[in-house]
């Protein structure tokens, strides 16, 4: 193994070969962001099924405060990737743990913040979207529900950001596939009350997510003491404004599109619950395309962080040609898929047929966004393994914002396709958006 900057020993990739070393860290990040993908979607399919339109609506709008929630807990996991994996890329390990002990701390806080502020505004969050009564009172003891597990949900990105920085993704994956498994099962039996379990309606598919994902937080602690990639007793609390300032930028781009999302159901409701059902089904059928993109970028993003602190910056650079093209075999053909089978996506979430008209068109219009959506999200996680995260985010946050005024102009001309059109629209220029900052290399020489 070769020796860089006064004798540190490299992380584990920054040699061997980039396509073996993109697939082995991407295969398991996808399918971990589809595990992550999968709590929502899984609710949502029996909550539809089991319950109706109303309480599928519900799911989805209160989905949207949800969303903020793992926005801000991806802000510890974006953080901690850049700074951990530049520490494992100098070869220093040590150093990686105490940083990532510090995380998963100031985690665990700031999730009961959230999660505290998010029981305070629920009410006021259903008035903000205008929904139907029986939509805000369903969607109400959703969120409420699945806040009280805040905090673990916060925990669980930390750990899992500690083990994908030390270039670890099977760990986590393991992890959230058995949440996903037991989160299949149990959300039936909480739902509708079968055999020893009590009735709770929306209220169990909430439940089931929180405790499957609380569980997958304590034992990932667990493995991850025993293996030494966390110091929880000497926490490097120096590493905590590091992992804040990389990672905010783009965890509160997340929150913007969550409210963005939550505005966007003013002008939604108008065209009434089944419309409001499909704009939550065809943002959870569109997330397909999202999983493997964010997981690409999660691979993206080790890859940059540990060549860079490794001095190998044109390694860097041809790790992210690579992942793009790799990605593009995904979203190309989830594009084409929402092209031509949209209905039969939409069904798997409801059998109403104004919910698939209305879900169908929705599917039609967003597939052009996949591709600009690769290159954007890769981009992202590419320069956020740089340390570089304010400036294109600042460009993406005024892209979603455009949102607003182009989905209430264009509904009022075009109706329901109007705000459909406003998301795509915008998800293909933030591609173009980050094309132009990774091109232009101010991401060089940035200090993690």
């Amino acid at each position: 193994m070769p020796v860089v900057g006064g004798g540190t020993v490299p992380g584990v990739l920054t040699v061997g070969p980039l396509q073996r070393a993109i697939l082995r860290l991407a295969a398991p990040a996808v399918a971990m962001m589809a595990c992550h993908f999968c709590f929502n979607l899984i609710d949502s399919i029996w909550v539809g099924r089991l319950i109706g339109p109303a309480a599928l609506a519900a799911v989805s709008t209160g989905g949207f405060y949800v969303w903020i929630l793992l926005s801000l807990g991806e802000m510890v996991e974006v953080g901690l990737i850049a700074v951990a994996a530049r520490r494992h890329g100098e070869g220093l390990p040590e150093a990686a743990a105490r940083a990532a002990g510090a995380a998963v701390l100031y985690a665990l806080g700031a999730g009961a913040a959230v999660s505290l502020l998010g029981l305070a505004l629920t009410d006021a969050l259903f008035r903000l979207m205008t929904v139907p009564p029986e939509v805000a009172r369903l969607g109400h003891e959703y969120l409420a529900t699945w806040l009280l597990g805040g905090p673990l949900v916060f925990g669980f990105f930390a750990v899992e950001a500690t083990f994908r920085a030390s270039g670890d993704t099977r760990t986590p994956f393991l992890l959230l596939a058995a949440s996903v498994l037991l989160s299949v099962g149990l959300d039936p039996l909480l739902i509708a009350g079968l055999g020893p379990f009590p009735k709770l309606g929306v209220e169990g598919a909430a439940t089931a997510s929180v405790m499957v994902r609380g569980g997958g937080f304590l034992i990932g602690v667990v493995i991850a003491l025993e293996r030494g990639l966390i110091r929880l007793r000497a926490p490097d609390w120096r590493a905590v404004p590091a992992v804040f300032r990389i990672g905010a930028p783009l965890s509160l781009a997340g929150v913007l599109l969550s409210v963005i999302y939550m505005w966007l159901t003013r002008f939604t409701s108008r065209f009434g619950t089944p419309a409001l059902a499909a704009l939550g089904v065809g943002h959870k059928v569109e997330g397909l395309g999202f999983i493997a993109i964010s997981g690409f970028a999660l691979s993206a993003s080790a890859l940059v962080g540990q060549n860079l602190g490794a001095g190998l910056e044109q390694r860097a650079r041809q790790a992210v040609r690579l992942t793009i093209r790799y990605c593009l075999v995904v979203t190309v053909t989830t594009a084409v898929a929402f092209l031509t089978l949209p209905g039969t996506l939409v069904a798997l979430f409801t059998s109403d047929p104004a919910v698939i008209a209305d879900g169908s068109l929705y599917l039609r219009v967003i597939a052009f966004a996949q591709i600009g959506q690769t290159f954007e999200i890769i981009l992202e996680g590419a320069l956020a393994g740089a340390g570089y995260t304010f400036w294109p985010q600042l460009a993406s946050t005024s892209l979603t914002l455009t949102r607003v005024p182009l989905a209430a102009w264009w509904s009022a001309t075009f109706g329901l396709l109007g705000i459909w059109l406003a998301l795509s629209v915008t998800a293909v220029a933030r591609g173009v958006a980050m094309t132009v900052f990774w091109r232009s290399g101010r991401w060089q020489g940035r200090r993690v």
